[in-house]
């Protein structure tokens, strides 16, 4: 599947996700900006590298979610733990059936990001960098991101494996960066 079939795949997750991106390419890591760059290229999580860069944790804020059965879908924004500013965008698709109940119940009590908790259980992960992607932000992302429509911002498809099993799908976006 190629990257921006993967990006409507993800997108279409939630029948009513409205206009998210306006627009999006697949672009290589040399045409990422280096501020992005070192904060999206890489097979890491998310969480870590947010947290290095922002130099602060950060919390997790569910803002819809559904559970099928063991696939459980959900759309996030991270903030910078005690502040209101976003920092990242993502939705993800989790399979459940390659992790514990622990990991499961953690999961779905929207306390901690998904990064942070398959580390705290010391699940045995790969994070597979999909594709680095060049977005024009639409009016729903701008305004959970709190900047104006159209701006550009770069982001990520990348899925995790568990156990050697592909178990999580993301769509990661970065907030604008300075």
């Amino acid at each position: 599947m190629n990257a921006l079939t993967e990006l409507d795949a993800m997108i279409g997750m939630f029948a009513d996700s409205g206009e998210l991106i306006r627009h999006a390419e697949h672009v290589p890591a040399a045409m990422v900006p280096e501020n992005y760059r070192c904060l999206l290229a890489h097979d890491e999580h998310m969480t870590v590298a947010m947290e290095a860069k922002h130099e602060s944790t950060v919390d997790v804020n569910v803002i819809r979610e559904r559970l099928e059965g063991d696939v459980y879908y959900r759309e996030i924004t991270l903030t910078k733990t005690g502040t209101d500013k976003v920092v990242q965008y993502g939705l993800v698709k989790f399979d459940f059936s390659w992790v514990g109940d622990d990991v499961r119940k953690e999961i779905l009590s929207k306390e901690t990001p998904l990064g942070r908790v398959l580390i705290r259980h010391n699940v045995l992960r790969h994070v597979d960098l999909g594709a680095l992607l060049r977005v024009e932000i639409g009016p729903r992302l701008a305004s959970l991101l709190e900047c104006e429509v159209g701006r550009e911002v770069y982001g990520r498809l990348a899925t995790i494996f568990c156990d050697g099993k592909p178990a999580v799908d993301l769509l990661e976006i970065s907030a604008p960066l300075a």
